[in-house]
């Protein structure tokens, strides 16, 4: 009988204090705005002469939309994605997180789906995040940062409005 005592307190429903919902609304981005947040990086980075991947990730870091310009080498696939999941990460731009978090660079760079440079930004819609997009392939990680932030720019309205 002493064993039941404790297990019956650690099955015993939560108070109202501790209750939480069975279910949770969750914003998520969607194939078809994650497919045009990705081209548009893609398009922005042609105009300056570049081949680009840009892989777009939804809030877990799951892989919503990734795409290889035809000239871009296959190894931008990967290092976008790990640009994306850095920036999934910190929440915020993974230029900005390389600058203010030097001091842990090194490990973050050994863990599965992340690297420390610049090139990804979050995607926030009605202030929520939603995913982050990153972009690898033009010769600098500020340069793929730029194409990214012109095509957010470009979805801008739909991701404020986004129900």
């Amino acid at each position: 009988m002493k064993f039941l005592l404790p297990l019956a307190l650690l099955t015993a429903p939560l108070g109202a204090e501790g209750a939480q919902p069975d279910l949770l609304p969750v914003r998520q981005i969607g194939l078809e705005l994650a497919r045009d947040i990705a081209m548009g990086a893609i398009e922005a980075c042609r105009q300056n002469g570049y081949n680009v991947s840009a892989v777009v990730l939804d809030r877990a870091g799951n892989v919503q939309a990734a795409l290889r310009d035809s000239l871009a080498a296959r190894h931008t696939l990967e290092i976008a994605e790990r640009k994306a999941g850095m920036s999934i990460m910190a929440g915020t731009d993974s230029g900005e997180f390389r600058a203010a978090r030097g001091d842990i660079r090194p490990e973050l760079n050994h863990m599965a789906g992340l690297i420390v440079m610049d090139g990804a930004l979050p995607i926030r819609a009605a202030g929520s995040l939603v995913g982050a997009i990153g972009v690898s392939g033009a010769p600098g990680g500020d340069k793929d940062a730029a194409c990214a932030a012109t095509a957010l720019r470009k979805i801008e309205e739909r991701l404020e409005f986004a129900m």
